[in-house]
């Protein structure tokens, strides 16, 4: 357990860090309430079920991915502001890194609990479901995203992030599949490594 406190530790800096002076306050929980949501079923199921040490790195990278976009809103990540000015391209693409993310991080999830668990007889079900489950985790995103742009009227724009662009549902989508389908392809061999260290 000593090692998972220094992500805990992590985390904390990064969400507190994520807050101080952020783009608006509206925006910021937002972002971020996936991530505490997160935090809080890890370590109540901890004892029950533990994620290998990848795994757990690997949400807490996620996690930084939504305090940033949460501190400065996806649109206007400074970095990605210089990648766009650089590069000549039509917009802040920070989100696109974050539903890329969105897809490979729960892959990762996704796929260790139908090992470990042996959901299935047939493990070469294991990374086309992977995907689709990941599929599905965007698509419902996107359902929030739209339900909370409709509610709260101009206010939801910052977290709905179109910049403009009328296909940014379908690309978000897109780049979480894509994440996803990385996660499978590129990293099951090192996944399955951590896998088999921690049993």
């Amino acid at each position: 357990m000593n090692k998972h406190y220094i992500l805990i530790f992590l985390f904390i800096a990064g969400l507190i860090g994520s807050a101080i002076n952020c783009h608006d306050y509206f925006t910021w929980i937002l972002e971020v309430f996936p991530a505490i949501i997160g935090l809080l079923v890890l370590l109540v199921t901890f004892k029950r079920f533990q994620f290998a040490y990848l795994t757990y790195v690997m949400i807490l990278f996620h996690c930084y991915v939504l305090f940033i976009g949460g501190h400065y809103t996806y649109a206007q990540v400074p970095l990605f502001n210089w990648v766009r000015d650089v590069f000549h391209q039509s917009r802040n693409n920070y989100d696109k890194l974050g539903h890329f993310v969105q897809g490979f991080v729960p892959a990762i999830i996704t796929r260790e609990l139908f090992i470990r668990l042996n959901i299935f007889q047939k493990k070469g079900w294991i990374p086309v479901l992977t995907v689709c489950v990941c599929m599905s985790i965007s698509m419902l995103y996107e359902f929030l995203e739209w339900f909370v742009s409709v509610s709260s009227g101009a206010s939801g724009d910052s977290f709905l992030g179109t910049q403009g662009d009328i296909w940014d549902t379908q690309s978000d989508m897109l780049f979480a599949t894509i994440g996803a389908i990385c996660m499978v392809t590129l990293f099951s061999k090192f996944h399955n490594k951590q896998i088999r260290e921690m049993q």
